[in-house]
């Protein structure tokens, strides 16, 4: 297997109202909907696998988990924007379903099925605390950071979390949350109640 590594910026909502149960008992908690859905969406800023480049390259691992995430069972399915190669999109199928080692490698034992690759055009964008991100009519959610009072311009974070993107998540909310893919569907607008969060990523195997 080809060394990698990849670095950028992530973000994320879920079904889950803020703040999420699962990462505070190490996914062993219950969602608070029973189930759940999230779609954990990567902007790589600078990276590459082996000889294949990766920079610019964005994907959104899509997933549902039926009950406590730490027993297992989930579907899982993968997105990546529309301009990468077959070769970027092998790279990172490898590297999002943990075979290429890495982070994802810790959840992989998890998975129950893997539900395919789409490809769309995916948009990241950023603004101080917020965070939004598109893929096509399949994802479309954004999140608004917590302010810290202990620090102006900074959200609260959460922090030594086993969290795959980064031990250290801002903590935010949901101002839309929707997904439609693989089977896996959901629907939050405006002002919620939502889970989100996001971070830097730098991952590497």
């Amino acid at each position: 297997m080809a060394a990698w590594k990849i670095e950028g910026e992530y973000m994320e909502t879920c079904n889950c109202a803020f703040i999420c149960p699962c990462i505070g008992t190490n996914m062993e908690a219950v969602p608070s909907e029973g189930d759940c859905k999230a779609a954990i969406a990567m902007r790589i800023d600078k990276g590459h696998m082996g000889d294949v480049p990766l920079d610019g390259v964005s994907f959104i691992v899509l997933l549902h988990s039926p009950g406590a995430m730490a027993e297992g069972n989930m579907k899982v399915g993968l997105i990546v924007d529309e301009k990468a190669t077959d070769q970027q999109v092998e790279a990172i199928g490898e590297i999002a379903s943990g075979a290429a080692g890495g982070p994802m490698a810790v959840l992989a034992p998890l998975v129950g099925e893997f539900a395919g690759v789409d490809r769309r055009p995916i948009t990241f964008e950023m603004d101080g605390m917020t965070r939004a991100v598109k893929a096509g009519d399949l994802i479309d959610q954004a999140v608004v950071g917590i302010p810290s009072q202990a620090e102006d311009g900074a959200p609260i974070y959460l922090d030594n979390t086993a969290h795959p993107a980064n031990s250290k998540l801002a903590l935010a909310k949901a101002t839309r949350s929707h997904f439609d893919a693989f089977g896996i569907t959901w629907d939050a607008s405006g002002p919620t109640t939502r889970n989100g969060h996001f971070a830097p990523f730098a991952w590497a195997a």
